[in-house]
């Protein structure tokens, strides 16, 4: 299960122009709005990040008016977003640690993860409008997924590559989907499941627009392709795709055990003619803080859309130290 809900630490409070009754409370990476006065510098709270879903629950009811939804896919609950309030990027929800209202974290200490014990849920968004295929099962064990944590709840992360050789690509904004030969068999999962083969399946599309079956077998490796499908139907289509592709950010070497690099990954991809994910930029030293971070993930698609935002990695050694970084201009248009 995602993290989405540990307990914090106030870092700092910073006042809202001339707001009488809000101000900023920073914690992590993030900062929320929270009432003026309801905490000081180095309280402990329940920080529950951006797209968690809260279960009904009394001390929630005053959030029924801006965040309560129902639907198939979610059941019944209080979404958290980011949005603005007094000019101000709220992202996420603060709440005091009080033992009256969250008795049943009498015991837990700053940096627990509570997500479990307080019953939330990642809110699902429906990536597709289109069939994606027939779930034949979870995926199969041991097969990564690609969910990349937020800098922000992981700032470490940013002194760990300082100084070292880095890649920025731009985060597609898609539909994860896997693609792997092991054993001499292929398969194709979503995010979480295993999807049966099927020449209309969404999540089969990789294998048959680009003859991976018989490119994959001829190669002759154990190996796994993680991508994102992009185009009609798929979150809107940001990019204004005429038609289906599919990016590729992962290449996982299965004999080898391991991440190969990005040049070696748009190696593999031009020899399998597909795409890789566009590289931003790369260099020798990493210098950036959180806040050119945010900047940077800002922009436009080539379509004029706002772009979902960046992912960095460490050139040297791929996947040790990796991370994404959300637009917020395209978080505050985001719609349920």
């Amino acid at each position: 299960m995602r993290t989405l809900v540990t307990i914090q630490r106030v870092k700092k409070i910073t006042a809202i122009p001339e707001s009488d009754f809000l101000e900023l409370a920073h914690i992590m990476g993030w900062q929320c709005v929270v009432k003026k006065g309801e905490f000081q510098e180095g309280d402990l709270g329940v920080y529950f990040e951006v797209d968690s879903f809260l279960p009904i629950h009394p001390r929630y009811e005053f959030l029924r008016g801006s965040s309560y939804r129902e639907n198939v896919d979610n059941g019944e609950g209080f979404r958290i977003r980011t949005v603005k309030l007094r000019g101000q990027l709220s992202q996420g929800l603060f709440l005091p640690l009080s033992l009256l209202s969250f008795p049943e974290l009498e015991g837990f200490n700053e940096g627990d993860d509570v997500t479990e014990k307080l019953g939330v849920k990642k809110w699902f968004i429906p990536e597709t409008a289109t069939a994606g295929g027939i779930v034949i099962g979870e995926r199969p064990p041991g097969m990564p997924t690609s969910d990349e944590i937020r800098i922000q709840s992981a700032t470490d992360l940013i002194a760990r590559l300082s100084g070292k050789p880095y890649y920025i690509t731009t985060k597609m904004d898609g539909t994860s989907g896997t693609v792997y030969y092991i054993d001499r068999k292929i398969g194709c999962c979503s995010r979480n499941k295993e999807i049966k083969d099927e020449q209309d399946a969404l999540y089969w599309l990789p294998v048959y627009k680009y003859g991976l079956r018989e490119k994959l077998a001829a190669l002759g490796k154990n190996i796994i392709l993680i991508g994102e499908i992009c185009g009609p139907g798929i979150q809107k289509n940001k990019l204004r795709l005429p038609a289906i592709e599919w990016y590729v950010f992962d290449i996982i070497d299965m004999d080898a055990g391991h991440c190969i690099p990005y040049d070696k990954i748009c190696e593999l991809c031009a020899d399998l003619e597909v795409a890789a994910v566009p590289l931003e930029e790369r260099g020798e030293s990493f210098a950036y803080s959180i806040e050119e971070l945010l900047e940077k993930a800002r922009g436009k698609y080539p379509s004029g859309l706002d772009k979902e935002g960046i992912v960095v990695r460490d050139a040297d050694r791929p996947k040790i130290i990796s991370f994404k970084v959300l637009n917020n201009d395209a978080l505050l248009k985001e719609k349920d």
